[in-house]
């Protein structure tokens, strides 16, 4: 029999309870506030009215917040089932055979060395006064019935939001259908090619291996040169360029079941190739005789990392016994599938002072919570925060061997929802670590209307200083940024005769096919001092267009800082692009010093003697005039635009030729005269007019921006591509706002900004700095490999690697990536 209050307060509140429908979310496997779940000691309360998942610690206030009253109560143990230890360490390695993470042959993600039963009790949970009720309980009304049926019966939201994102698991091998395969072109140009045998058909090239054979018109070339150096010339991808035939096939990697690496030139990956056997066939190969010789791309890459895991040894500390570490701060965060970027980001950020004084002492914000705790930012901020810092999940997991790895928390909801909308950070791709950051930082900015925005601890002024060389005018701007980006000069390594022997004695061992000790990998050492004086050294800007001298000339630029932050975060750029525009990293030793002074970087801005460059030039009639290239009008007008917008862009572009004045153009799409005639005495490059990179603007397009925002990146940055792919990234929010101020003020100058303009949240004090934190990166590029961090806890060094946490004994910051300073 029920009491007098469980029925009092069934009768008050049973009309509020739903039945889930296929639109409502079921959160049943985690907290929206915390990270308890069913198997934490009070297990979850879920919300029999908006299937939310609450803790102990949140539902009671909950309840008096909202008026919902009955929860279903779902307790999760775990038993220990004995299983035979198969592999006692004493047979062979467990050999990785696919380039995937968290998948049967991929690398390992933290699985469960020790198995469990899992038991789940039900019951209904009346608040106030925690009033438990068994289940199965035929006095329940029907309508809670058959919403706790609903709620066992759906698919969890977690669950959901997983299976958006790849489920949890990250495959190299995942290839699609190419669309060229079922109407492939192939030439009857009576070519038969030989089982074996093969060599590449360029001239003077005498490459036996990495061979790729046209499946159009049946030509065997080399492929692109490797991030090893290794590889090909690349000849296959030069005729592709030549004559766009799209689809090649790997010599040597075609079985006798008819699959073999195939792939795309024109949808740029590798795919699969449905009718490979057909095409294969049209130029005599019988995949039933031929016989496997080299290995697949994914094999070559999965060894490729492997041995670039060498670096894993140093950055996880292997061969030491460390110290687990558990406690306030010192939580784990479990690899939820490539997300050690995220893992190692947030560790470090939550150490930041400010980070704290907004997310965990603040604690209006779960009461002044939106209806969507689970899609409100600066909840699941708060969650995160109090997830890491409070020390309630920061204990041992009970179904591992390893006694550092913790149960820690999983960032699921925090994920799904900073990467929501993102083309990258919503997969389950490996990213780069700083342009997380970056884009953490963005999302912070729009969620910080109002409040202090804890990122503001980064922020800090450039100062670009451009001199002109004809005339010795300077021009000032400066713009914000969130770190700084420190080039590696590798002409200035201190021990190029010893990494010089290294690579021969490699070369060598490649030829003999054997590996080198990793004991014997030797990197080139870069001084820091180098990186910084790279960064300080002129940049010449050409061409350039002077309003001094209303011509094209060359200008040197420098750049200085005209803030230092509280917090400061370095960049080491070893993220780079090959010849072959593949992705590769500088493996190299930098000794980032534990205090730094940058006063060297001090800007000083505008001098005594210095003449500033006119915005304008100074008399009409001083513009050159322009004779009008008919060419290149011929050309543009070819491509659909106007005749008087052809003339105008080449008369106002300087007539550069026909890429420019079609970047002209794209600039001016908004110009409500870009169709009218135009005088002739008014030609010449407008002062205020910029002329883009057009190699740097059609990579910046390919990535999904629009002419004028990836004009505007070049813009801010000088036509460094590097730099507007990181500035575009930043600016991502600001960037059609930025595009509109700039059509409104079409052909003038960015303006300098003085020191009355200093944007908000910009602190400044002393240059000099002491090491806190750094993230570090193992791998051959940014798309793959692990990050992890150290940081310093209470004076000493801490290791975070996912849901391990261990004390630092022999900390490897020469082989960190990102480096954050804090102002002494």
């Amino acid at each position: 029999m029920m009491d007098v209050e469980a029925i009092k307060i069934l009768q008050d509140g049973f009309h509020r309870v739903r039945t889930p429908g296929a639109a409502d979310r079921v959160w049943k496997d985690e907290c929206v506030y915390s990270f308890d779940t069913p198997e934490s000691g009070e297990g979850l309360f879920v919300c029999l009215r908006l299937f939310w998942g609450l803790g102990r610690d949140h539902v009671e206030q909950y309840q008096k917040r909202t008026g919902n009253s009955i929860f279903l109560h779902i307790r999760r143990t775990k038993t220990k089932v004995e299983t035979p230890h198969i592999n006692n360490g004493d047979g062979p390695e467990k050999k990785v055979t696919r380039l995937a993470i968290g998948v049967e042959g991929g690398f390992d993600a933290t699985k469960p060395d020790i198995q469990y039963d899992f038991k789940e009790e039900y019951g209904v949970i009346l608040l106030p006064g925690f009033i438990r009720l068994a289940l199965p309980n035929d006095q329940l009304p029907k309508q809670i019935l058959d919403s706790i049926a609903g709620v066992l019966a759906a698919e969890s939201a977690t669950k959901l939001a997983e299976a958006e994102a790849l489920a949890g698991t990250w495959d190299g091998e995942v290839r699609l259908i190419s669309k060229h395969c079922d109407n492939l072109q192939q030439l009857d140009n009576g070519k038969k090619v030989p089982p074996k045998g093969w060599r590449c058909e360029a001239e003077g090239c005498l490459k036996t291996e990495n061979l790729w054979m046209n499946l159009t018109d049946g030509m065997i070339l080399c492929g692109r040169k490797y991030a090893d150096g290794s590889g090909g010339n690349n000849h296959a991808v030069e005729h592709y360029d030549r004559t766009k035939y799209p689809l090649a096939v790997k010599l040597g990697t075609i079985t006798p079941d008819g699959k073999a690496d195939v792939y795309s030139y024109a949808e740029d990956d590798m795919v699969l190739d449905s009718n490979l056997v057909q095409h294969l066939a049209h130029f005599g190969i019988n995949v039933a005789q031929m016989e496997k010789t080299e290995r697949t791309m994914i094999e070559m890459e999965i060894d490729l990392n492997q041995r670039n895991y060498s670096e894993i040894s140093a950055l996880t500390e292997a061969g030491r016994k460390l110290k687990p570490l558990c406690g306030p701060g010192l939580t784990g965060l479990t690899n939820l599938g490539n997300s050690c970027y995220l893992n190692s980001i947030v560790q470090v950020l939550f150490t930041v002072p400010n980070f704290q004084d907004r997310f965990i002492k603040n604690g209006s914000i779960y009461i002044d919570a939106s209806q969507d705790p689970v899609g409100d930012f600066n909840v699941q901020m708060s969650k995160l925060a109090h997830g890491l810092l409070s020390g309630k999940y920061a204990v041992k997991a009970e179904d591992s061997e390893d006694s550092d790895r913790q149960v820690g928390i999983s960032p699921h909801m925090f994920k799904h929802l900073v990467g929501r909308g993102h083309t990258e950070f919503s997969t389950k791709k490996q990213q780069d670590a700083q342009e997380y950051f970056l884009h953490l930082v963005n999302v912070l900015e729009r969620h910080s209307r109002g409040d202090v925005n804890p990122a503001d601890c980064f922020k800090f002024i450039v100062e670009d200083k451009v001199q002109c060389d004809a005339s010795r005018q300077v021009k000032y701007t400066q713009r914000t940024e969130y770190f700084l980006p420190l080039p590696i000069p590798m002409d200035s390594a201190i021990n190029k005769e010893e990494f010089e022997a290294y690579e021969k004695r490699k070369e060598e061992a490649k030829a003999q096919k054997t590996t080198l000790a990793q004991d014997d990998i030797v990197r080139p050492i870069i001084p820091f001092e180098a990186c910084l004086q790279t960064f300080v050294e002129k940049e010449t800007l050409d061409p350039f267009y002077s309003t001094a001298v209303q011509r094209l000339v060359t200008a040197s630029k420098f750049t200085r800082l005209a803030s230092f932050p509280d917090y400061l975060v370095i960049q080491l750029k070893k993220f780079t692009m090959g010849q072959d525009w593949t992705p590769q990293k500088l493996d190299v030793s930098v000794d980032m010093p534990l205090e730094i002074d940058l006063s060297v970087l001090k800007a000083k801005g505008l001098q005594q003697g210095e003449v500033e460059l006119p915005d304008e030039p100074s008399t009409p009639s001083s513009k050159p005039k322009v004779t009008v290239d008919e060419t290149v009008v011929s050309q543009l007008m070819e491509m659909g635009f106007h005749p008087n917008a052809c003339r105008r862009a080449v008369m106002l572009s300087g007539n550069a030729g026909a890429e420019i004045a079609m970047n002209w153009i794209m600039q001016h799409m908004e110009d409500p005269d870009l169709n009218d005639p135009i005088n002739c005495d008014d030609a010449g490059p407008q002062s205020g007019s910029f002329l883009a990179n057009p190699d740097a603007l059609a990579s910046i397009v390919s990535m999904g921006f629009t002419p004028a925002q990836a004009l505007k990146a070049l813009q801010a940055t000088d036509n460094n591509l590097e730099r507007a792919v990181d500035w575009i990234f930043s600016h991502a929010e600001q960037l059609d706002a930025m595009v509109d101020n700039a059509n409104l003020s079409a052909g003038s100058n960015s303006q300098s900004q003085g020191a009355n303009n200093k944007p908000t949240g910009i602190t400044d004090g002393s240059p000099k700095y002491k090491l806190m934190a750094f993230v570090s990166h193992m791998g051959s590029s940014s798309m793959v490999g692990h990050y992890v961090c150290h940081v310093l806890k209470d004076g000493a060094w801490a290791l975070f690697n996912d849901s391990r946490v261990a004390a630092s004994e022999t900390l490897p910051k020469d082989l960190g990536y990102l480096y954050f300073y804090k102002r002494v």
